[in-house]
């Protein structure tokens, strides 16, 4: 019946607008009543974000299943992952909600209170493991930021596209991305094909600080010009 009552929804919505809909409309296309409906949904608006409930449930499950010892923003990380995994089991239905969306003020505001609520989780999240630092809260709340939006940025990216681009790569490069920036332990592959170089200086014992610096600085402008 739940299903029943999005997909009665969406066609009244693609075929008349979303505020010319009533919820009358839906319930009489889906063959139900007025309680049926509130017994899933409470209010139009729900019916177009129905699965997002069980996303975050899931988000708080996998989240909360840490060992302790990994890398917490990796872990947020894919606890985003979890997101747009949801979008992409509906392909078609994902791009006509987000079609929609662009289209009526209202949806796009409870858009960003579902947002809100899922880089509320993660942040809560990290600031469980950045507890013991001074700055823990701070980090936390502008990580799970940066998650959210370069999830989004994946997200946006795919649904442009129709559906139709590797929604896989794009979240992989999204997440990559922060990890990079924020993660505790370098990305994969990071400094790959750079190796340390040693610099030896041969100077007099007798030889002024600033003149030895400048050998130093002279070498290393040297060797990066190589």
């Amino acid at each position: 019946m739940r299903e029943a009552l999005v997909a009665a929804a969406f066609e009244l919505f693609l075929e008349r607008g979303f505020e010319q809909t009533t919820i009358d409309d839906i319930v009489a296309l889906a063959g139900v009543g007025r309680r049926s409906f509130f017994r899933y949904f409470p209010a139009k608006e729900d019916v177009v974000f129905p699965d997002h409930e069980r996303s975050l449930a899931e988000m708080t499950e996998f989240l909360e299943s840490g060992a302790g010892d990994e890398d917490p923003v990796k872990h947020a990380c894919d606890a985003a992952r979890l997101v747009l995994r949801m979008y992409a089991e509906q392909p078609s239905f994902s791009v006509q909600r987000y079609r929609l969306t662009r289209k009526v003020p209202g949806l796009r505001a409870y858009e960003l209170s579902v947002v809100w609520r899922y880089e509320h989780t993660l942040a809560h999240y990290l600031r469980g493991r950045f507890a013991d630092r001074p700055d823990g809260a701070l980090r936390a709340d502008v990580i799970a930021a940066a998650v959210v939006a370069a999830h989004n940025h994946a997200l946006r990216t795919w649904l442009r596209s129709g559906g139709e681009s590797d929604w896989v790569a794009e979240v992989d490069s999204a997440m990559a991305f922060v990890v990079g920036t924020w993660g505790d332990r370098p990305a994969e592959g990071a400094g790959e094909g750079e190796s340390d170089e040693v610099v030896v200086l041969v100077a007099s014992r007798r030889a002024p600080l600033w003149r030895m610096v400048q050998g130093i600085e002279s070498a290393l402008g040297e060797s990066r010009q190589a």
